[in-house]
């Protein structure tokens, strides 16, 4: 098989010396998932970072495009997440080797908490947070996760398992577009040398119709989504947009030949609101 020539795509360095693609493709559960998307986006999209999770219910199909696609496992990164009812230390281990089995690979580059909050009995959300981390870490270790992170902490849950534990996250995935900008978790992460990575760039498309994207659009002669794509980046966010249609793959890709002027970044910067198109850890413990 032939594949269409990889578009450069930059890379952040997390704290271990791993390199991770500043662009990614999401997938996720309700019809988020598409084999043709997946194959488009690898093989000639030259897309090379994909982000599941097991509470998505597309493992098996995911392994099955990678494995399709030809490509080098040495070549792609993936990034896979442990459901808050398989934590605790036994459970989160064996959850993420049948993970790796299910997606017939033998590591993920990332592995992360999917949420802060447990849903298995057993202790207080702490306790099991750092129980839970401590299996990570260790896999970590074993080199069956090469990187660990989290996903949707704020700054006490990370704090608290900054005193629990041995390692600090290597990344925290978070809500992430102009409406939602947590300005102090992403500064609290900079200072710990955790890399922050933004979900839902494009507001689960309510940001698309916003007149400040869509005049900046027009005056680059972009869509609205790879002007908001542009601004994450430019901001130092890994970024993964989510979608099953080739044409919005490809669209999404095309946002290294262009640059957003300061004033641009500004205007969409000024749009935060703090609202949440996803879940809202605010009130976990």
């Amino acid at each position: 098989m032939t594949f269409a020539p990889v578009w450069r795509c930059p890379t952040v360095p997390l704290s271990n010396g791993l390199q991770i693609p500043i662009l990614g493709l999401g997938t996720s559960h309700d019809g988020g998932y598409s084999h043709d998307a997946i194959m488009y986006a690898l093989t000639e999209c030259g897309m090379r970072h994909i982000d599941t999770a097991k509470r998505y219910g597309c493992e098996e199909k995911l392994g099955k495009a990678i494995k399709e696609s030809g490509l080098p496992r040495s070549d792609l990164w993936l990034t896979n997440k442990l459901w808050p009812a398989d934590y605790g230390y036994n459970a989160a281990k064996k959850a993420c080797l049948d993970s790796c089995s299910r997606m017939g690979v033998q590591y993920f580059d990332l592995y992360l908490m999917h949420w802060p909050e447990s849903l298995r009995p057993g202790g207080s959300n702490r306790e099991m947070r750092a129980e839970t981390w401590r299996a990570l870490e260790e896999l970590n270790e074993e080199g069956v996760c090469r990187a660990i992170g989290v996903s949707n902490f704020l700054v006490h849950h990370l704090e608290q398992l900054k005193e629990d534990c041995s390692i600090m996250p290597h990344v925290n995935q978070v809500e992430y577009h102009p409406f939602q900008q947590p300005s102090g978790l992403i500064e609290y992460c900079r200072q710990e040398g955790i890399v922050f990575e933004g979900y839902s760039p494009l507001a689960k498309g309510q940001i698309l119709r916003n007149p400040i994207v869509c005049q900046i659009a027009e005056k680059h002669q972009r869509t609205p989504a790879q002007i908001c794509i542009r601004w994450c980046i430019q901001n130092g966010v890994v970024t993964i947009p989510k979608s099953t249609k080739k044409n919005r793959i490809h669209e999404n890709c095309q946002v290294f030949d262009f640059q957003l002027e300061q004033a641009d970044m500004d205007a969409i910067g000024n749009l935060h609101d703090g609202r949440h198109v996803s879940w809202d850890p605010t009130n976990v413990e």
